[in-house]
């Protein structure tokens, strides 16, 4: 605000109308110098709000115009999702990971090579993926689970990690993205950072679509751009990118820096001269973490693991209809041990699909009291699997289970009289803690309906089904 200059004569001993009308003509130029001050700083609110929303154009967030030549507003930055749509709505996450009391064992891990190790930094909430010296040394980490992606929404990815310095023959990658598809940073040997879009998109995995610090289009993180900051990727930081696929949308990434987010480089794919086909064969991918020797190092290397989430911004709204694995010949003698009335998994050909649990229904046909329980990955005796659709398989052969007690994802108690049903999908729509996922190794998980008595006065018989979700069809 202003400083207020305006003088206020003294009232005369004797009433004088022209020491009033002085007196009263300062009060007035007071009130004046007051509102314009006032205007002025909505004036400074208002700019500053559209600078912040905006981006920096102009000064003021926007173009100046007039009555012939209005204002056009083009929303811009990182105040905007990858679809420029306005960062209002609460984000809906479909993943998170941290390692706060040991490794999360949401991520699938393999070591190669002598000195390839994975180990838990206990006061850092932290894994630190190792390798040795050898040439072929490496150590991965990703996500048993790969994230639905749904069109039109965008899906924003950030990655917490410290990289181990730039050596010769030492490359390290941070990203969503696993060996065929995906968006990664990449440090290799002691060449300058880059990021890239990994395609299958010929049937062979290529990694040509890579951009290199010195020729991002957004701020280089060099020290020249608008930020002023300087890269450095051996200390902790923020790796964040937002992808708008539908198979051509733009893939934007960059860096949270001081909570800030910074775009370093923008991927155009839409409307760019030869280019007809998508940028990556799908968005529902994994998120990665890996260290690798391409060749003989001068000493050992650690890339540290710390914290990384997926979200979709916008929501995700709940479509598709669920299908059912069920068995249709009752299971008899069923005793206090475990029994597997049914089970299901990805076939191997559909790795990449997203499928999660929905519910569970079990019918005792014997006058008998039942626990049943839903089961990760058990080990089963016999079993046969059937193909059930386009992504999964079931087997309802399995004469016998063996499950270990973290295995056990949720039980119910049920009688002859009262059907058993758990309904194991979240109030707010799916529940992607039932997802099934695949290891690095290419294995499925498996759920399992299990039942067994509680009583072993006598035995038992019983039908039962799994309900899923199957978001890639």
């Amino acid at each position: 605000m202003a400083k207020i200059t305006a003088y206020i004569p003294e009232p005369s001993d004797n009433y004088d109308v022209n020491n009033q009308r002085q007196i009263l003509e300062s009060i007035n130029t007071i009130k004046n110098q007051l509102n314009f001050g006032y205007q002025q700083d909505l004036i400074n609110e208002q700019a500053a709000m559209l600078q912040f929303m905006y981006g920096n154009q102009n000064g003021f967030g926007c173009a100046t115009g007039s009555s012939t030549n209005p204002t056009v507003i083009v929303p811009g930055g990182t105040s905007v999702d990858a679809f420029g749509r306005f960062r209002v709505s609460e984000p809906f996450t479909l993943f998170d990971s941290q390692n706060r009391y040991a490794e999360d064992d949401q991520f699938s891990s393999s070591t190669t090579g002598a000195g390839s190790t994975i180990t838990f930094a206990t006061n850092e909430s932290s894994v630190n993926m190792n390798v040795g010296t050898v040439s072929g040394g490496k150590t991965v980490r990703q996500t048993f689970r790969r994230m639905p992606y749904q069109p039109g929404k965008s899906m924003l990815i950030l990655t917490t990690f410290c990289m181990n310095a730039a050596k010769a023959n030492l490359r390290q990658r941070v990203g969503y993205f696993d060996e065929n598809n995906g968006i990664y940073l990449e440090q290799n040997g002691l060449s300058e950072p880059s990021i890239t879009i990994r395609t299958n998109t010929s049937g062979s995995p290529v990694n040509t679509n890579t951009v290199s610090q010195s020729n991002w289009n957004g701020d280089k993180l060099d020290g020249t751009g608008a930020s002023g900051i300087d890269l450095d990727l051996t200390t902790v930081q923020i790796f964040w990118s937002d992808i708008e696929w539908l198979g051509v949308g733009n893939v934007r990434c960059g860096f949270v820096i001081n909570g800030q987010f910074i775009i370093c480089h923008t991927f155009q794919c839409a409307n760019q001269t030869g280019r007809t086909k998508v940028y990556m064969e799908t968005a529902i991918l994994p998120v990665r973490y890996e260290i690798e020797n391409t060749d003989t190092t001068a000493d050992a290397s650690t890339l540290k693991q710390i914290c990384s989430t997926v979200i979709s911004e916008g929501g995700y709204q709940q479509t598709v209809q669920d299908t059912i694995a069920r068995r249709t010949a009752i299971l008899g003698t069923i005793s206090t041990t475990f029994l597997p009335l049914v089970s299901i998994r990805l076939k191997s050909t559909a790795a990449g699909a997203v499928v999660l649990l929905n519910r569970v229904n079990v019918l005792p046909t014997t006058n008998q009291s039942y626990e049943i329980c839903i089961m990760k990955n058990s080990t089963l005796t016999g079993a046969s699997w059937t193909s059930l659709s386009t992504n999964m398989e079931y087997d309802d052969t399995a004469t016998a289970m063996t499950t270990s007690v973290d295995g056990i994802f949720q039980n119910d108690y049920v009688t002859s009289s009262a059907q058993g049903r758990a309904v194991l999908a979240a109030p707010t729509g799916y529940n992607f803690a039932y997802q099934l996922g695949t290891s690095l190794a290419g294995v499925s998980d498996t759920f399992t309906l299990g039942i067994r008595t509680v009583s072993g006065a006598t035995t038992g018989d019983a039908l039962g089904s799994i309900s899923f979700y199957d978001l890639t069809v």
